[in-house]
């Protein structure tokens, strides 16, 4: 039998809080994993990758030994590094000369693997070598646009695939509204050929077109790469549909309230009838005694003159004589 652990202070139970499912779930983070043996090229790309998103990313620098995520029993590591760090979304690098500059994209679900991706890179410019104007450099954190160009995306599996994984590894937080704005970078995957995309990042620059809708332009800031799709393991279905289930909002509807958008929130009040002839007061009530506190001074204001005073019986007598 699982024994349950309690947090024993406050700031265990806010970290445990923080990784507790929920209804709306936040932006996943990434974890980035170096293998025994990397390249030179590899470990820009996963640094570049780190700096592209660094408010959402953890970044181990040691080498890790063991992990083989395509192995039985070789994802161990990556799942206790999921739980340890949060981490939805794994990047694992390794070289060797059978499959050199090789990257793993892994997601995860419930703290075990879901799914893997691994690529080849090939082609790799980095962020330095693309010249153009520094005002152009898109915010750290800000929403991009991801597209992707090619009918092997809808055809191929291995596209399919890899374009999920794409997609949740750089689009960020999930939102309902977007200011145009805000929006200053680009994604563009381009699929070359079955096993081959191009994948690029560009700066948006919005300019004037003579209506509602901006004219954009694309300026490749970098990093740009070909990624040769390799191996790929595809969840089971009942992982699957385990995993796509959504929770239903348990928020109870209000009744006799509804919503305007100039006044707001509105309520309906029902009050039943005051049977006012029934209901028992008391003698002593502080309204009963003003009235009879009112009527007395009216009648005193009313009432006739004073008498005269009492003449003093010790006064003598006047004779008569």
């Amino acid at each position: 039998m699982l024994q349950i652990r309690t947090p024993k202070n406050r700031k265990v139970k806010r970290e445990l809080e923080k990784r507790a499912p929920k209804l709306v779930e936040t932006g996943k983070k990434t974890l980035i994993l170096h293998g025994t043996k990397t390249s030179g090229v590899l470990n820009e790309v996963l640094t570049e990758i780190y700096h592209l998103k660094k408010e959402s990313a953890v970044k181990y620098s040691r080498k890790n030994d063991g992990i083989k995520p395509f192995e039985s029993g070789g994802d161990a590591s990556l799942e206790f590094f999921s739980l340890k760090t949060d981490c939805s979304i794994i990047l694992y690098g390794s070289h060797s000369k059978k499959r050199p500059n090789n990257l793993v994209i892994g997601r995860t679900y419930n703290q075990h693997i879901y799914d893997l991706v691994e690529v080849g890179i090939e082609n790799f410019k980095s962020m330095h070598s693309f010249t153009y104007d520094k005002k152009l450099s898109p915010r750290v954190g800000s929403k991009p646009f991801i597209t992707f160009i090619g009918e092997g995306f809808e055809n191929v599996e291995e596209l399919k695939h890899l374009k999920e994984v794409l997609l949740d590894l750089f689009r960020g937080e999930v939102v309902e509204n977007l200011n145009l704005s805000g929006l200053d970078r680009v994604y563009v995957c381009t699929a070359i050929s079955p096993n081959k995309v191009f994948l690029t990042h560009c700066a948006l620059r919005l300019k004037k077109s003579g209506s509602v809708v901006p004219r954009m332009e694309l300026v490749e800031v970098g990093p740009s790469m070909d990624m040769v799709v390799r191996r790929h393991r595809l969840p089971t279905d009942g992982l699957r549909k385990e995993a796509m289930k959504t929770a239903k909002d348990q928020a109870k509807k209000e009744k006799n309230v509804s919503k305007d958008l100039i006044q707001g929130k509105i309520g309906r009040i029902y009050i039943p009838d005051q049977k006012v002839g029934d209901m028992a007061i008391p003698n002593k009530s502080k309204g009963v005694k003003r009235e009879r506190r009112e009527a007395k001074m009216k009648n005193r204001d009313d009432g006739p003159a004073s008498k005269r005073p009492k003449e003093d019986s010790e006064k003598p007598k006047e004779d008569l004589e």
